[in-house]
């Protein structure tokens, strides 16, 4: 899809285009909006891609609770997946990358707020990427993940 202006608005487009600069308003809100599956489903919204960091943000709702009223889990697995694999594409302008070893830790319990997560890399290689992704919680680290990602050449 493209804006008034030509600009490319494809995630993979957006991507390449992230590995030069950060994206602006605009372009963030056209990657927002064109996201789809899980990150849709959770809310995950992106706020920060630029090479080398991505940070996302998700709103704490009712449908990310386990049964005792905490976030599940897999909803940080989950967030840090996709946030590291977008910091992965751009690290592989044009290619598509897929999580091969998702190592998350849950250190503090969240119930509701704002889920930060922030991706950086620790190994870029031709083949492979290492990232690790922190989520926060009102200035608090409550997971870490370290993610395995695999580029995926045609």
């Amino acid at each position: 899809m493209t804006s008034h202006d030509d600009q490319p608005r494809d995630l993979l487009s957006l991507a390449q285009l992230a590995s030069t600069r950060a994206l602006n308003t605009e372009e963030l809100e056209a990657l927002n909006n064109a996201n789809y599956g899980l990150d849709r489903n959770l809310g995950l919204r992106y706020t920060t891609i630029e090479p080398g960091r991505v940070v996302s943000e998700l709103h704490v709702a009712s449908k990310h609770l386990q049964v005792v009223g905490l976030v599940n889990g897999g909803v940080y697995a989950a967030i840090a997946e996709s946030t590291g694999s977008v910091a992965s594409m751009i690290a592989a302008p044009g290619k598509m990358v897929v999580g091969v070893n998702n190592n998350t830790d849950f250190i503090s319990s969240v119930s509701s707020g704002i889920i930060v997560a922030e991706a950086t890399p620790l190994q870029i290689g031709g083949r492979t990427h290492l990232w690790q992704i922190e989520c926060s919680h009102r200035g608090e680290v409550v997971a870490r993940t370290t993610l395995r990602t695999m580029v995926l050449h045609k």
